[in-house]
């Protein structure tokens, strides 16, 4: 219910149109139930040749009443679909607000299939909500309370089957069906999110699943979630039919009792043979009221599970919240920082292993620092600490003196020209893609920057598909730094730069990295040891821990871990 309750609370933002579509669904409900009531009792009082102004007056009501249900309708049906469009932009809307703090923590715990599974398919389920689980109910117990009082004014006993036709249709029915739907409607979203994640591995795998010949096996695990998820659907639909069909004979069945139970009740005298077949016309449709019950079991567990599975991704959001309401610091951007690292400990999420242990590193303002070891030493997750991607399980990580738990993301990432491993590109153009580095870029700036990393062959119209696919492992990066370039931020953070780039593009490169970044703060990860001599100091890791500092002419007099490195590097490359 807590789930259920977060989407009726944005459901609520939209009141107004919720209190009309309400009341229009009542006035729709009555206008046709006056409507078959009239005609019930206008055939009947026909028949015994009344006076002309009684059929007139009951012509009039009927032409009324008509009208009546008609225009409520329509009003019921505008108002409840604007409420429900409404809500389902509010929902996404907050969704994304929600998620957002979470990424890319989140795609630790979840596969990319299955995310987007949630957030389009699990968002687009909310949409009956209002129409199918929430405002039915109303209309249903508000139609039905007013025609019992109705017709209790002719029969009580007649009144009190029209109760027991309600408690069985409307709730004692829904409320079985209810118990039996919640395993079903679990298998769909299961069978629907495993389906979501082959298809997205099947397209991203694509090219190497058909160069390693196995694209028929994965091709067949896709046919079989595809066939999963058509049957669990079937078996969902044969019980919707199932209940809509007993509700739809219960109602049939109380008619007939009301017609039975009417009959004797005119044999005996106690009640006028004129009111009989509006009786029966009553209960034949006010139990139009009790026809979403049918369906409300499936709607009901579906916006369940679908809220459930939103609520199970942005749980951990209510500890952002509380942290969030803090006031937090933004830093100015205009001038370099320093980092600073004091007894850090870090562990990713679902991992046991820690990745950093026991860390103590200072880097001074206007300071340039490598940091060098082999691959899963920890090198890079320093620079995702300090960009506040993940947080520390005890230490401290310092910018410029103040926690980065203190400081707004987006003040740290908009003083930073970052450059991390994975460089993701728009489909779009190179101009496009160059100014996500900043606003008011001019052509010739970025030419210029394209310049500097020897892309001056590319035009800044020509074309970048989804993910850079149609450009080359060393294009993308220099691409990326000639984003970096152009944003001009006072703290480099850079892991692996030009690692897909020849070596003398590499020495253009860096020589507009450190001339552009000569008074700035520069971080820079690397496996490579040529070229280190010019940094100011030099951090050598192992296994997540700090092995050495020092300048590169202090770790080669100590011959220690980074002397090893260097020899085992010289080595290689004399071979």
């Amino acid at each position: 219910m807590r789930e259920i309750s977060m989407i009726i609370t944005l459901m609520l933002k939209e009141k107004k149109d919720v209190l009309l579509s309400i009341l229009y669904g009542f006035l729709a409900g009555m206008g046709a139930v006056a409507v078959f009531a009239n005609s019930g009792y206008l055939i009947s009082k026909a028949a015994i040749m009344p006076p002309l102004y009684v059929l007139t007056v009951s012509i009039a009501l009927l032409k009324l009443f008509s009208f009546t249900r008609a225009l409520s309708r329509y009003a019921e049906r505008y108002y409840s679909h604007r409420a429900t469009f409404t809500i389902l932009s509010n929902l996404r809307v907050h969704f994304f607000e929600k998620i957002m703090p979470l990424a890319p923590q989140i795609f630790q715990k979840y596969r990319s299939g299955d995310l987007l599974s949630r957030i389009v398919g699990d968002v687009e389920s909310l949409q009956n909500f209002f129409l199918r689980v929430f405002y039915p109910p109303f209309v249903m117990v508000t139609v039905f309370l007013a025609t019992i009082a109705f017709t209790m004014f002719f029969s009580i006993y007649i009144g009190l089957i029209l109760i027991v036709g309600v408690v069985l249709t409307g709730f004692a029915i829904p409320a079985w069906f209810a118990v039996k739907q919640s395993h079903l409607e679990r298998q769909v979203r299961e069978q629907r999110g495993q389906l979501s994640v082959s298809a997205t591995e099947f397209l991203y795998g694509f090219r190497d699943l058909k160069i390693h010949q196995k694209l028929a096996k994965q091709e067949s695990d896709l046919i079989d979630a595809s066939d999963a998820y058509i049957h669990e659907q079937e078996k969902d639909g044969r019980r919707a039919l199932f209940s809509q069909s007993l509700n739809n004979g219960i109602t049939m069945i109380i008619s007939w009792f009301v017609l039975a139970v009417g009959a004797y009740f005119v044999s005996i005298g106690e009640l006028e043979g004129v009111f009989l077949a509006m009786l029966v016309m009553v209960s034949l449709t006010v139990f139009e009221n009790a026809v979403p019950m049918a369906a409300f079991p499936n709607h009901y567990e579906e916006s369940r599970l679908a809220a459930a599975r939103l609520y199970s991704v942005v749980e951990n959001e209510e500890a952002e919240q509380t942290r969030s309401e803090e006031v937090l610091e933004k830093l100015e951007n205009s001038q370099p920082w320093s980092l600073t690292m004091e007894n850090l400990t870090f562990t990713y999420p679902f991992e046991d292993r820690q990745a950093l242990h026991d860390i103590n590193l200072n880097i001074p303002i206007g300071s340039k620092t490598a940091i060098v070891g082999p691959s899963g030493s920890g090198k890079s997750t320093l620079l995702q600490l300090f960009l506040k991607v993940y947080e520390a399980d005890s230490g401290h990580v310092l910018i410029n003196g103040k926690d980065v738990r203190k400081v707004e993301e987006e003040s740290i990432w908009s003083g930073t020209n970052t450059l991390l491993q994975d460089h993701h590109f728009f489909y779009g153009t190179i101009r496009e893609n160059l100014q996500l580095a900043k606003d008011g870029l001019t052509d010739l700036q970025m030419n210029e920057a394209l310049a500097n990393v020897k892309l001056e062959d590319f035009s800044l119209d020509d074309s970048v598909l989804e993910k850079g696919e149609n450009l080359s492992g060393g294009e993308k990066q220099r691409l990326s730094i000639a984003r970096a370039l152009l944003k001009g931020s006072r703290l480099w953070l850079l892991d692996e730069p030009t690692s897909s780039v020849d070596v003398l593009t590499e020495k253009v490169i860096y020589e507009h990295v450190f001339d552009q970044a000569s008074n700035d703060t520069l971080l820079l990860v690397s496996h490579r040891l040529t070229g280190l001599e010019k940094m100011d100091r030099i951090v050598v890791m192992n296994e997540g821990t700090i092995l050495e500092t020092g300048t590169y002419d202090q770790l080669m007099k100590q011959k220690g871990y980074f002397y090893e490195m260097k020899q085992i590097e010289k080595s290689v490359f004399s071979a």
